[in-house]
């Protein structure tokens, strides 16, 4: 396993935002994570980051510990997440938006690497470098916050409702992105509501429901079971 997270549980003051919550990631798979808002999808990612505390469990990330470690520690290590709304710099340039990504990189050949890559998946953003990331469209947008993701160079990357008020083709052409990034060796965490996206790309899934998760398994068990079937596919 690349990352496990086990019996995490997460609170907001007095509030449990996930209990016992158990998590793997395979090397080089997409696993995503489903299920209603509030339902505490994002809080598993803020926990894996370090952007919240765990109450209880713990994370390990490549045999090691990471629980309890700074964010940019995590970020290092190659663990980089896309946040949802994107939370861009919106009156700095592209490039700029983009370079931020790998703030904590030294290899400059790689960086420049990680930057063709970038451009090659959205030649859109080599078009806009130069112009402010605010100006852009809420798809243009969501590539650049995946390109900002991809400069860090992650081994893991997570992904927080990425689909989130983009139109249908656009959201099409997200699913195959994910699918190269893949490709290239990166596993992927997806935190997703658009179930057909999530149930789509993915290698294996976990089922969330009022921050427990109550199904978890390859994606083909996943696609026939009735809490799926029932509660997101109409069935």
């Amino acid at each position: 396993m690349l990352v496990e997270i086990t019996n995490a549980t997460v609170y907001y003051g007095k509030s449990i935002a996930i209990e016992n919550v158990s998590v793997g990631v395979p090397e080089g798979a997409i696993v995503s994570i489903i299920g209603a808002n509030g339902a505490g999808k994002s809080t598993v990612l803020r926990a894996l980051t370090g952007l919240v505390p765990l109450r209880n469990g713990e994370i390990i990330f490549q045999n090691q510990k990471i629980s309890g470690k700074e964010t940019s520690e995590i970020v290092k290590r190659g663990i980089v997440l896309i946040p949802e709304g994107r939370q861009l710099f919106p009156y700095m340039s592209v490039l700029n938006n983009l370079k931020l990504g790998a703030t904590l990189r030294r290899d400059n050949t790689g960086i420049k690497e990680s930057l063709e890559y970038v451009y090659k998946l959205f030649p859109v953003l080599r078009e806009r470098s130069s112009q402010q990331a605010g100006t852009l469209s809420g798809g243009e947008q969501q590539m650049l916050a995946i390109g900002r993701g991809l400069m860090a160079n992650p081994k893991l990357l997570c992904m927080d409702e990425p689909s989130l008020g983009l139109a249908p083709i656009v959201v099409e052409h997200l699913g195959e992105v994910i699918k190269d990034i893949n490709k290239r060796g990166v596993s992927v965490l997806l935190v997703e509501q658009n179930v057909h996206l999530a149930l789509g790309i993915a290698s294996r899934g976990y089922i969330l429901q009022v921050g427990r998760v109550v199904l978890e398994g390859d994606i083909e068990m996943i696609k026939s079971s009735d809490i799926v079937k029932k509660a997101y596919l109409g069935g």
